[in-house]
């Protein structure tokens, strides 16, 4: 059997499709020395009848838009899916069998976008499906394209909360563009799952999360082809297929048998395997074409930032509202996600003017990542704002970003003890370190309304995962509107031709700051104020020189914990600096606050104005 057209091969040779596949994640894993064989060779039947019957897509042509999606969650099966991509003529035997697992080579571990035909890296389980909800949103309400999102999935993974929360916004979206396959192969890695193959109990969990469930026998292609046939039906739910399926179908040996999760077979026992599956086959196979699908231009116009009065008392988390819907207006790819607290992030602004490009993702910080991470790779520009407390939830998908290339605008309010009575569980004293450490991202803290406007529309443009922190409390106005702020920039506020002393600040702490420069200032010492407002990259030069400047005596002032913020940055900057005698005092948050109003805390974490002269005269005392 070999074709080369794009058409439904007869269910007959399924089998023989299927065979290879099992065959070639077998001789690649062993190849590599290592690999999921058993966790491939479960699938393959599912694989096979949904490449070779029901996946609509144009191999040479990745990025056409009627292209349905694979995604696989269960991304340790990756020696399946590139033994699919073999069997469509994508990737070569040769590449298969010595690019699998190996330095510099594209064939990963596990799946990631550096091959054009991979929406999402996967392999971090609970994330696929999370993911593939984002592509069918976009399918469904902002490209209205007929494409279909297939996600295999592995049983295992259904322990993870987020796959659940995943089935749960896609029924309340009604996705039934999104089709879940699961694996039910019964065996996780170090023994059985909790719910083995007791599939009556799975099929009462997804119908529960308002799917449609559907039990087969993955081994049986009738059974398979029937199921993944319900995709062209009138669907009135998403779509979930549960496969009963054996772990190492095909070699006896290994078949639902422990041990053998993550472990390559030793050449011997691979022979042994692909004798007993009939031996190596090159077939090539391509399934149904994709529907043709015009995808107009996006509509992109100048944009009118807010504007705002020096002076005038306004919440950052306010103008991020403002900011994003001006957004919004002037670029059509721009959408917004939030996790139910839109009144409260400034999101709410958005709402109201383009809700067709809003996705309430209510209280689920992981699915809304992902549904933004899968929004992403479809060429939108999607903000996801939470408080930043609660996009400490979402570390592992915000963690993967990268390694999807997706570009992700963060936006977390309610930061750090200014906000006050509501307490520590409310307060965001993490969310810097977080995404600091996060590879090429993006970390911005603003002080005032207008810094605020201007860095929003800076996210737009910047790729990667960006993060703005924004502050509950209204503060008045700093900068004239129009002022310049670049990534990597930074504001001198205060400055003299001979200060004493530099305080750099960030957010909330600037207006500390600049109210303890003003009492320095009466008491005959001049400082240097500096908003540090991008945190990552940090001004390295403009704070060297600031601090160098002043004989090397600075003040580091942040509403975060000590670890991972703003100091942090400012002794990494400071470090390339030629500045032979540092003077560092650094303010931060240490501790478990309690509930007050700002003031009381800012004074408890000892980060207020009262506290910045205290440690600025300490270093001239020194």
């Amino acid at each position: 059997m070999t074709t080369t057209t794009h058409e439904r091969i007869d269910l007959s040779q399924i089998p023989e499709l299927a065979a290879q596949l099992r065959v070639d994640s077998i001789r690649s894993s062993t190849s590599a020395g290592s690999g999921h064989p058993t966790s491939s060779m479960s699938a393959a039947d599912l694989l096979a009848t949904l490449m070779a019957r029901h996946l609509r897509y144009d191999w040479d042509d990745p990025e056409a838009p009627g292209n349905d999606h694979l995604v696989f969650s269960k991304g340790h099966a990756s020696p399946l899916l590139y033994a699919a991509y073999k069997a469509a003529g994508v990737v070569s035997d040769e590449e298969l069998m010595t690019g699998y697992r190996r330095f510099d080579e594209r064939l990963e571990g596990h799946p990631t976008p550096v091959l054009p035909w991979v929406d999402v890296a996967t392999g971090s389980l609970g994330q696929g499906l999370p993911d593939g909800v984002g592509i069918a949103l976009s399918g469904k309400y902002l490209e209205q394209s007929p494409y279909r999102v297939w996600v295999l999935c592995g049983d295992s993974e259904l322990a993870e909360g987020s796959m659940w929360e995943a089935l749960d916004k896609a029924s309340h979206y009604g996705l039934t563009n999104l089709v879940t396959l699961v694996d039910v192969n019964r065996l996780g890695q170090r023994g059985p799952t909790d719910l083995e193959w007791d599939l009556e109990a799975y099929r009462r969990r997804v119908e529960g999360f308002g799917a449609r469930a559907l039990v087969i026998d993955g081994h049986d292609i009738d059974q398979i082809d029937g199921a993944l046939a319900e995709a062209d039906s009138d669907l009135d739910k998403p779509l979930v297929i549960l496969a009963r399926t054996v772990k190492g179908k095909g070699y006896a040996e290994v078949e639902d048998a422990d041990g053998w999760h993550g472990k390559p077979l030793p050449q011997d026992k691979a022979d042994e395997a692909i004798a007993e599956l009939g031996g190596r086959r090159d077939l090539l196979v391509r399934g149904p074409r994709p529907p043709q699908v015009d995808r107009p231009a996006p509509e992109v116009d100048a944009v009118n930032l807010p504007t705002f009065e020096v002076g005038e008392e306004v919440a950052t988390r306010k103008a991020y509202g403002a900011a994003l819907a001006a957004l919004g207006d002037a670029d059509s790819r721009v959408v917004a996600l939030d996790g139910e607290v839109s009144n409260s992030t400034g999101t709410g602004t958005f709402v109201e003017k383009h809700p067709e490009r809003f996705f309430e993702m209510f209280i689920a910080e992981q699915q809304m990542v992902a549904a933004a991470t899968g929004l992403s790779t479809r060429g939108h520009i999607a903000f996801a704002s939470s408080f930043a407390a609660f996009l400490t939830r979402a570390a592992d998908f915000l963690r993967m970003a990268p390694i999807s290339r997706v570009d992700l605008r963060m936006v977390g309010s309610h930061a750090g003890v200014e906000i006050g009575a509501d307490g520590p569980s409310q307060m965001g004293l993490e969310d810097l370190a977080l995404f600091a450490a996060i590879q090429d991202s993006t970390v911005l803290y603003p002080a005032d309304a207008t810094s605020t406007a201007a860095l929003v529309a800076r996210m737009a443009e910047t790729s990667g995962v960006s993060y703005l922190r924004t502050t509950r409390g209204a503060y008045p106005v700093l900068y004239d509107s129009g002022e310049d702020f670049p990534v990597g920039g930074s504001k001198t506020l205060v400055q003299s031709e001979h200060d004493d002393v530099t305080l750099i600040a960030a957010g909330v702490t600037v207006h500390e700051a600049l109210s303890a420069a003003a009492t320095l200032a009466e008491q005959g010492t001049r400082v240097r104020v500096l908003d540090a407002y991008s945190i990552k990259p940090i001004d390295v030069e403009g704070i060297s020189a600031a601090v160098e400047a002043t004989g090397g005596r600075v003040v580091v002032v942040e509403d975060h914990h000590a670890e991972g913020g703003l100091g942090a940055a400012v002794l990494a900057a400071l470090a390339t600096a030629p500045i032979t005698d540092l003077h560092l005092a650094h303010l931060a948050v240490d501790g478990v606050p309690g509930s007050g109003t700002s003031a009381e805390l800012l004074d408890w974490a000892g980060i207020d104005a009262t506290h910045i002269v205290r440690a600025a005269r300490s270093l001239l005392e020194a």
